[in-house]
C-alpha cells in the first residue's frame, strides 16, 4: 500500500458521497485507525482545496506533546463543529483519509471507487458512526473524536527523522524560508537551555538583533509573576465580529507566572507572533473535550477565539511545522478592544 500523499496544497478534490466513505470505514468506524466523524457528513460532495499535506500531526494526548506520522491524509479548509460531540467548542481542524475523496479528475476518481470495492467490503453504517462518537463512563460520557484517538492514527514521529521537513517543504506545507528559520531557531534555543551559563545573554542578543529576520521577541520568555501568586484578570465581555488588538509580549509577559500561565491558561510561544497585531473576535470558547480522557471541559472563564489566527508550530519542541492549525485560546486580559474608526489590517508585529 503506498504510503505517502502525493497530494500538494492547492490541489482541489471532491469529498466522496455518504455511501462511499461508509464503504472505506471498518468495524470501528475508522480508517488506518483515525476515526470518520459524523461532523464530516456535512461536507460529501463538496470540492474543496488542499490546505496542507497530513503526513504527521501534534498528539495533545500525550505529555509533553509529540508528533505523529498519518499515512495519506491532508487538511481541507473544513472544522469540526462538535454537533455530535456534545457541542464541544474547540473547532479542531478534520484529518481527511485520501481514501473520502477523489482529485477533481475523472481517471482518478474511477481509480479511487475501484479500490474503495476490492480493499473495503465490509461498510460501516451511518447509524454505527454516531453511536461511536461518545461511550458512558459511569453518569459521564467520554467522547471519541479524531483528537482524542491519536494515538491510533499513527506512530510517533521523533524530532530527528528529517524526512518529515523535506515533506513539509515539498507537500507545500512550510517555505524554504520558515523551514530555515525554525532549525536556526531550534538550534539558538537549545543551545540556550543547554545549562552553560549563556542562557540570559542569547536571549537578550535574539531581542536586541531580531530586526535582522523581522522576527518577534523570544518566544519562550517566562513570565513576570512568581509561581504561586494570583494572576490579574480583566472582563471584557468580547463578542464575535468585535476588533481587537493583541497587547505587546512585554505587557502580557506582566500578566502571566513564570510558568507562563494565567488561572489554568497557557500564554505558549506560538501566540508570540500575533503580539501587536489586529484581528477580529471569532467566537468565545466555555467547553472543549479533554483530548487525554474525552471528557468535556468547562472553562470558568470562557477564552477568546480570534479569527484567522492559529497555532502555526513554528517553536513547539519536538512538533515542528504540525500542519494541523489548530485554534490557540486566549485570556480578555491580553487583548484590547479597538474602536472600528482605527480598523486597519492585522500586520502587527511584537515590540
Amino acid at each position: 500500500m503506498r504510503m505517502r500523499s502525493t497530494l500538494r496544497v492547492g490541489d482541489w478534490v471532491e469529498v466522496l458521497s455518504k455511501e462511499e466513505i461508509l464503504a472505506t470505514l471498518d468495524a470501528d468506524g475508522r480508517r488506518d485507525g483515525l476515526p470518520f466523524m459524523p461532523e464530516m457528513f456535512h461536507f460529501c460532495g463538496r470540492r474543496l482545496q488542499v490546505q496542507k499535506r497530513a503526513h504527521k500531526s501534534c498528539d495533545y494526548t500525550t505529555h509533553p506533546f509529540r508528533s505523529r506520522r498519518i499515512k495519506q491524509a491532508v487538511l481541507l479548509d473544513t472544522r469540526c463543529d462538535g454537533s455530535a460531540h456534545g457541542g464541544c467548542q474547540a473547532g479542531c481542524t478534520i484529518l481527511w483519509k485520501e481514501a473520502w475523496f477523489k482529485r477533481v479528475d475523472p481517471s482518478l476518481a474511477v481509480a479511487t471507487r475501484e479500490h474503495i470495492r476490492q480493499h473495503m467490503p465490509d461498510a460501516c453504517s451511518e447509524h454505527r458512526v454516531w453511536n461511536l462518537t461518545h461511550v458512558t463512563d459511569g453518569d459521564v460520557p467520554r467522547y471519541v473524536c479524531q483528537a482524542t484517538e491519536m494515538p491510533k492514527a499513527g506512530a510517533l514521529l521523533p524530532w530527528w527523522d528529517l524526512r518529515q521537513y523535506v515533506e513539509d517543504y515539498s507537500s507545500g506545507n512550510v517555505s524554504l524560508g520558515r523551514l530555515a528559520a525554525g532549525c536556526v531557531y531550534s538550534i539558538y534555543f537549545h543551545i540556550s537551555q543547554a545549562g552553560i551559563g549563556v542562557g540570559p545573554a542569547m536571549r537578550w542578543f535574539y531581542n536586541a538583533f531580531r530586526w535582522i529576520w523581522r522576527g518577534s521577541r523570544f518566544p519562550r520568555t517566562p513570565g513576570l509573576i512568581p509561581e504561586g501568586n494570583r494572576t490579574p484578570t480583566a472582563t471584557l465581555n468580547l463578542q464575535p465580529g468585535e476588533l481587537v488588538r493583541v497587547k505587546s509580549h512585554a505587557e502580557i509577559l506582566e500578566t502571566v507566572t513564570t510558568g507562563n500561565m494565567n488561572r489554568g491558561m497557557h500564554w505558549d510561544a506560538e501566540l508570540v507572533p500575533y503580539c501587536g497585531g489586529e484581528y477580529r473576535v471569532l467566537k468565545r470558547v466555555s467547553q472543549l473535550i479533554d483530548e487525554k480522557n474525552g471528557r468535556m471541559l468547562r472553562m470558568k472563564t470562557p477564552g477568546i477565539v480570534l479569527d484567522s489566527v492559529v497555532c502555526q508550530a513554528r517553536y513547539s519542541e519536538c512538533r515542528m511545522f504540525c500542519p494541523r492549525a489548530m485554534y490557540p485560546y486566549w485570556r480578555e486580559i491580553w487583548l484590547e478592544r479597538v474602536a472600528e474608526k482605527e480598523e486597519s489590517s492585522a500586520t502587527g508585529t511584537c515590540s
